[in-house]
C-alpha cells in the first residue's frame, strides 16, 4: 500500500529522483558504494526496540566487508542492548553520510557472530577506539597495544574478560545488505549552488547528485558473480 497526498497526472510526482537516477554498470554502483563507506569509515546503525517497537540508532565503524562488498562486518559487545534488538528483529539499516551532503542507506539482515575464528580474523585492539583498521599480526597487535584500550570493554580480571581478542563478549554483527541506496555528488559545491539557486527561482528540478539505487536481485547477481570467478 502506498501513500499519496496529490494528483500530479501526467507529470511526475517525484520529479527530484528522475532527474538524479543514475542507472549505469551494477559493477559501478557497487564499486562506487564500497569506495564511499571506505570514505566514511563510520555509519550509523539502526535497528528495532523489541520493547517498545522503536528504532534506536548508533555509531559504528565497519570493521571489514565480506562478498564484495554487499555484507558489511562490525565489532560488537554481545552484552550490549541491541544484540537483544537484533535477536528480537534481524532486519537492520547501516546509513552513511559525509559534509558533502552524500549519503548510503543499506537495509539487510544481520546475525550476531560469536566464532572465535572469525572474531580473530577481523580483531583488532584499537577496535574500541572506533577505527575500523583490521589486523591480526600478532607481534604488530603487541606492539602498538595500551591498556587504555580496556577502559571501554574493561578488564574484569577474571583473566577471560580481559578485553582481548579472546574476550567472549567480542563479537561480530554480520550484516548480508537487501538493498542500497546511494547519493554521491555529480558537480562541485559551487555548480550544485548555482544550480539550486537557480531552481529556486526558476522551478527546474536540480540535477546535483548521482542517485543509485541497488535491488536485492541486483545484489544476488553480484554476489553470484564473485562466486563465479573465485
Amino acid at each position: 500500500m502506498s501513500f499519496s497526498n496529490a494528483d500530479t497526472g501526467s507529470k511526475e510526482a517525484d520529479p527530484y529522483k528522475s532527474k538524479n537516477l543514475d542507472n549505469v554498470s551494477l559493477k559501478e554502483k557497487v564499486e562506487d558504494l564500497n569506495e564511499f563507506i571506505d570514505a566514511c569509515k563510520f555509519g550509523m546503525m539502526t535497528t528495532r526496540d523489541g520493547q517498545t517497537g522503536a528504532l534506536v540508532s548508533r555509531c559504528m565503524a565497519v570493521a571489514a566487508k565480506e562478498n564484495g562488498g554487499t555484507t558489511l562486518l562490525f565489532h560488537t559487545n554481545t552484552e550490549s542492548g541491541k544484540t537483544d534488538e537484533l535477536a528480537t528483529d534481524s532486519h537492520i539499516n547501516i546509513s552513511f553520510l559525509n559534509s558533502s551532503g552524500e549519503w548510503a542507506s543499506i537495509s539487510g539482515l544481520s546475525t550476531v557472530e560469536t566464532n572465535r575464528d572469525l572474531i580473530k580474523k577481523h580483531y583488532t585492539p584499537t577496535l574500541n577506539t572506533g577505527l575500523s583498521t583490521v589486523e591480526t599480526n600478532r607481534d604488530l597487535i603487541k606492539k602498538h597495544y595500551t591498556p587504555t584500550l580496556k577502559a571501554w570493554l574493561g578488564d574484569l580480571g577474571d583473566g577471560i574478560h580481559d578485553g582481548g581478542p579472546d574476550d567472549p563478549r567480542i563479537g561480530i554483527i554480520k550484516v548480508d545488505a537487501k538493498t542500497a541506496t546511494y547519493a554521491i555528488v555529480r558537480k562541485s559545491l559551487l555548480a550544485r549552488g548555482v544550480e539550486v539557486a537557480q531552481g529556486a527561482i526558476t522551478g527546474k528540478t536540480a540535477s546535483v547528485n548521482k542517485l543509485r539505487e541497488i535491488s536485492e536481485e541486483e545484489i544476488q547477481t553480484w554476489r553470484t558473480s564473485l562466486g563465479m570467478v573465485q
